[in-house]
């Protein structure tokens, strides 16, 4: 059997094996070597987070009967797409396509900063008042909907290979679970790692209370975007045990923590122009405190 075969005919047991296999090693080792002190209820919040997914789970499989390695398959069957246009190398062509469908992760993570009605859809992620393994799954149903729906359109253009989109799922699951973690790194490790990939202490930042820093780093797997489209972020200035983690206007338990909270949280004040659109805030330094 080829790589090919075996990682389309186990693709479910691949994708679950990942998620659970991921949220037990990083969940341990928040438990082991915490990097920050957690301001609300562990077992309330992971409770609440991964009912969300759950819930995320089954309503996402009743609107999209199928996957986005079925939109794949159909894709490749019908010869739509580029890559089933052109006659490149299979490997080229699979890297090629993770390499492009994470450009689309982050453009469209830019995407629900700056537009004000997504914003409210994405803040449930950003409302969470911590940070691990939990939040890096914790999102509204809407927005999970709405990141199908780019995910499938983007499948159609590319034609990528079944097997490409299969290991893309892996790594953006994977990678989102691993810098969402309550977790640090030695700083020589971190600092070489967040050339290539997200690390916890990158990914954090994004989670800041402070405009600017939340209005950065907003890649998921791979780090080159936000180098590239300036939107790179050493460190959070007041360094990653004294930052504040969540949304301001939001501190209910109810409103963050709660299922209920969570699924109409989008629903609530009024619509107005987001920070990311009217950048008034000074360039501070980048030194990290800790």
């Amino acid at each position: 059997m080829s790589l090919n075969e075996f990682v389309i005919s186990y693709e479910k047991e691949i994708r679950m094996g990942f998620f659970f296999g991921m949220l037990v090693v990083i969940g341990l080792w928040e438990i082991v070597a915490p990097r920050r002190a957690l301001t609300a209820s562990k077992a309330v919040r992971w409770i609440n987070n991964l009912g969300l997914v759950f819930f995320n789970s089954f309503i996402v499989r009743l609107v999209f009967p199928m996957a986005a390695v079925g939109v794949a398959t159909v894709a490749q069957q019908n010869g739509w797409g580029l890559f089933n246009i052109i006659e490149w190398p299979l490997m080229l062509v699979a890297v090629l396509s993770i390499v492009i469908m994470d450009f689309v992760i982050y453009l469209q993570h830019v995407m629900v900063h700056a537009i004000p009605v997504l914003w409210r859809l994405h803040r449930v992620h950003h409302a969470d008042p911590d940070y691990d393994v939990t939040t890096g799954a914790r999102f509204h149903t809407l927005e999970i909907m709405l990141s199908m729906g780019i995910k499938f359109c983007t499948i159609v253009l590319l034609g990528p290979p079944v097997f490409a989109v299969i290991i893309f799922e892996v790594i953006l699951n994977a990678t989102a679970m691993f810098n969402h973690g309550n977790i640090g790194l030695p700083k020589t490790i971190d600092r070489i790692l967040r050339w290539f990939i997200v690390t916890p202490d990158m990914h954090r930042v994004h989670h800041s209370i402070e405009d600017d820093e939340t209005n950065s780093n907003f890649g998921f797997s791979l780090t080159w975007w936000d180098r590239i489209f300036g939107t790179y972020r050493e460190q959070p200035r007041a360094g990653h045990k004294g930052m504040t983690i969540g949304i301001r206007q939001f501190k209910s338990a109810k409103e963050v923590s709660w299922i209920s909270g969570m699924l109409t949280l989008p629903f609530k004040g009024k619509i107005t122009d987001y920070a990311i659109n009217r950048r008034h805030w000074s360039d501070s330094d980048n030194e990290s405190k800790d």
